[in-house]
């Protein structure tokens, strides 16, 4: 069981899809995650070893990111090497067997329409055991508060990249605080800062994915 998940975890980490894939070099003509997790639940293994190997290798890609040994390639490849995994997966998810930890629902800021930032979030959360509701680019008020009505419980995550559209975000948050004050506000983007989420009242900022994700697993229900 743990050799499984520790090749399921090596695979994300490197960004290692499929056998076909040419990366990393020295990963050539090896399984990718892809067969790996196939094999894994032919031969009887618990999806949930599957889940694990994955939260492993995005933690791990997710610290190496943060300490600048690898770049956004790198999360992209492991994110793309996580969702080959996640497709075997998905028939257990959708029945319940395989259990998320929680609801992270993101979105980029209204009259902003720029989603790398949020795409490399969501990847990183969604690796390491959560489910993505993702609301796109230009995301109103009204749709923020939408979606917690029909995620009881969830997380929200706001991105902006621009200093004009920091103003949307703060009365987003605002306004989620005041509908729903129990529910915890992420924010991130190039312009935003800590004394910004601290005027604001969102309840976390840092500009490290893999922070965000701490802070999630401390405030679980």
């Amino acid at each position: 069981m743990q050799e499984i998940i520790e090749k399921i975890a090596l695979g994300v980490e490197k960004g290692k899809i499929s056998k076909a894939s040419p990366y990393p070099p020295e990963m050539a003509g090896e399984d990718g995650a892809e067969e790996i997790a196939a094999e894994a639940l032919r031969n009887g293994i618990a999806p949930d070893s599957l889940m694990t190997g994955c939260m492993l290798g995005m933690e791990r890609i997710g610290k190496d990111f943060e300490e600048e040994l690898v770049f956004i390639p790198n999360l992209v490849l492991a994110a793309e090497a996580m969702n080959a995994v996640m497709k075997h997966l998905k028939p257990f998810l959708d029945s319940g067997q395989v259990k998320q930890k929680g609801t992270f629902v993101i979105g980029t800021v209204a009259g902003d329409l720029h989603d790398i930032g949020k795409n490399l979030v969501a990847m990183v959360i969604r690796g390491s055991g959560y489910k993505i509701v993702d609301l796109g680019v230009d995301v109103s008020t009204e749709k923020f508060l939408e979606a917690i009505k029909e995620h009881p419980g969830c997380f929200i995550g706001m991105s902006a990249l621009l200093t004009t559209t920091m103003e949307n975000m703060e009365k987003s948050v605002k306004a989620i605080k005041e509908a729903s004050p129990e529910t915890k506000v992420l924010i991130g983007g190039a312009p935003v800062s800590e004394s910004f989420r601290a005027r604001c009242g969102a309840d976390f900022y840092s500009p490290i994915a893999q922070q965000a994700v701490t802070f999630l697993n401390e405030n679980l229900p």
